[in-house]
């Protein structure tokens, strides 16, 4: 059930949505300067630059525990955007994100506790099994395997947040986490964007990926959270795949046959009937089961990865 301006908070979505996908589509176009490495460091560098200043972070009165969960959320991070970015290089971005958002999906039907969940992981798996068009061999292996491992990033994202979440107020242990990851960045963008790091002109492209993948994305579905259940933002969320692939399209001409859009689909419809089936009350229970762990957005926002 929707809340009061639910319409301008599903609009919020929808350009948070596109904003992600237009800045995974410009990261690729300056990964022949900056390579995908450089363009993670880039990436996190800026959003933690940014959430930094918006946050401004108390360093005190914070337990063992609490930095422990801060580095570990910042390694996992690093790790998502750097294997997101690695799998982009060699995949359609469309595919890509499909491919990653079995991480979330996996963990949502995990989470719901319940046989008819299962349904929903078959499903996903024929959405995979159709994106290799008939034949995997269309499919760069290495791109496949980086992907996966950005799946299951997202996952474990998913986990480390919720742990930041209760040991820092606000955005404090986003900002944080955010800049440990960008720390870790460095010496592999280093290395793999070279003497491109010294052009003002790319380091503002670098900045704009930044903003369009994370920053302006985060803080539209902040605003659409406090207007929109967390059912129907899940779910709003499960069509990452769907504006991927037509970001790829328009902007970087990538072609998907119709296996492929099929596999797509179907992926999309699992993880909106995995979040459905989540939010449904269990039977002789009094309430609704746990809240389903659902895609979010990847980068500095429980989301594209932060990518």
């Amino acid at each position: 059930m929707t809340r009061t301006g639910a319409g301008p908070a599903v609009v919020f979505v929808l350009v948070g949505l596109a904003c992600q996908e237009v800045g995974a589509s410009l990261a690729v176009l300056l990964f022949p300067q900056v390579g995908p490495l450089g363009m993670v460091m880039l990436r996190l560098l800026f959003a933690a630059v940014v959430l930094l200043l918006i946050a401004r972070p108390s360093l005190r009165g914070h337990s063992r525990a609490a930095w422990g969960a801060v580095v570990r959320f910042g390694v996992v991070l690093a790790t998502m955007n750097g294997l997101f970015y690695l799998a982009l290089e060699r995949l359609p971005l469309g595919v890509t994100v499909t491919i990653e958002v079995l991480g979330p999906l996996v963990l949502s039907i995990v989470a719901a506790r319940r046989a008819s969940a299962w349904v929903w992981a078959v499903i996903a798996f024929a959405g995979v099994a159709a994106l290799g068009g008939g034949g995997w061999d269309r499919l760069d292996l290495l791109g496949v395997l980086f992907a996966l491992g950005a799946a299951a990033s997202w996952a474990f994202y998913i986990l480390a947040s919720a742990r930041v979440g209760r040991e820092f107020p606000r955005l404090d242990g986003l900002a944080l986490a955010m800049a440990v990851g960008a720390v870790l960045s460095l010496p592999f963008g280093i290395v793999d964007a070279g003497a491109a790091l010294l052009q003002p002109d790319l380091l503002a492209l670098g900045f704009a990926v930044a903003m369009l993948s994370s920053t302006i994305p985060y803080a539209l579905e902040l605003v659409a959270l406090r207007r929109l259940a967390a059912s129907v933002f899940a779910i709003m969320m499960s069509l990452g795949p769907a504006t991927a692939s037509i970001a790829g399209f328009l902007l970087l001409g990538q072609h998907l046959n119709v296996l492929e859009i099929a596999g797509i689909a179907l992926v999309i419809a699992a993880s909106i009937g995995a979040v459905i089936t989540g939010t449904r009350p269990r039977r002789g229970g009094t309430g609704p089961s746990p809240a389903p762990v659902g895609p979010a957005p990847v980068g500095p926002a429980p989301a594209e990865p932060l990518a």
